[in-house]
């Protein structure tokens, strides 16, 4: 029995779902809010993190999303989502690195600086401050504090988008003599990087990859395949679609951005 614990547009609980629809593992969803419901005691107790995604697979829970991936792939059958080749596999491991260690925090300053603003720029001064101390990371609901105050003026915007340049250069070089980012196969490396992109997508600021075609290439790859399907688009609904769609158009400034870096 395999239970994963997600949210609908979470790019972490995406890079899972991307993994057992390449597997075609089916699950028994758990779809949380995430707007409160991951500081519920209950949740906690599997994931003292308070952040999706989480698997419960028998008697086993396993957290952390690249560490879910790689457990995915090992525990169930169905073709591998790690290359053979041993060069190949470090192209995975660089690129799952490059996701965990640079472009999440990154996403969400962006996310919090656009889309998701007005959640909590809703809120009073007090309200906002009690939902953000829930969280027992204080750096990222720190990073939150910003950029909900500041938007897209927020110092920390201009580095969040640099490091986003790097995930597209890291496809784009990839590009150059591969279908996919870790060799001719999808692999994990795909599942890590795709939510990322769709995310920026959303975001309105695909215009970030108009001067790189390989990026394009890729991105309409991925999207091709039945898992984007399985793993995205299925579970969007029409408030998703409207929260991204409503949102201010962020590529006049981050446009300035770019051009003074």
């Amino acid at each position: 029995m395999l239970t994963l614990y997600h949210g609908r547009t979470s790019v972490c609980s995406i890079k899972v779902r991307l993994a057992l629809a390449e597997k075609g593992v089916s699950f028994d969803s758990r779809l949380m809010t995430l707007r409160g419901d991951q500081f519920d005691p209950g949740y906690i107790k599997l994931n003292p993190n308070a952040v999706v995604p989480t698997i419960a697979h028998d008697d086993s829970v396993v957290v952390e999303s690249t560490v879910i991936m790689h457990y995915v792939d090992e525990a169930f059958p169905g073709a591998a989502l790690m290359p053979a080749d041993t060069l190949a596999r470090s192209n995975v491991r660089m690129t799952t690195k490059l996701m965990d260690e640079y472009i999440h925090v990154s996403c969400m300053t962006l996310t919090f600086a656009t889309a998701n603003r007005a959640w909590l720029a809703g809120m009073t001064l007090q309200e906002m401050e009690a939902e953000l101390a829930k969280s027992p990371d204080r750096k990222r609901s720190e990073i939150k504090r910003q950029v909900v105050t500041h938007g897209l003026d927020a110092p920390l915007v201009a580095d969040a988008i640099r490091q986003h340049e790097k995930l597209l250069d890291h496809i784009e070089a990839a590009m150059k003599n591969r279908f996919y980012i870790a060799g001719q196969e999808w692999s994990l490396a795909d599942a890590a990087a795709t939510p990322y992109v769709w995310r920026l997508d959303k975001l309105k600021l695909a215009r970030m990859w108009d001067s790189r075609p390989g990026v394009v290439a890729w991105y309409d790859r991925v999207r091709s395949r039945p898992s984007f399907k399985a793993a995205i688009d299925d579970w969007l609904t029409p408030a998703d679609i409207e929260r991204y769609a409503d949102a201010p158009d962020p590529w006049p400034k981050v446009q300035k951005i770019l051009q003074a870096a």
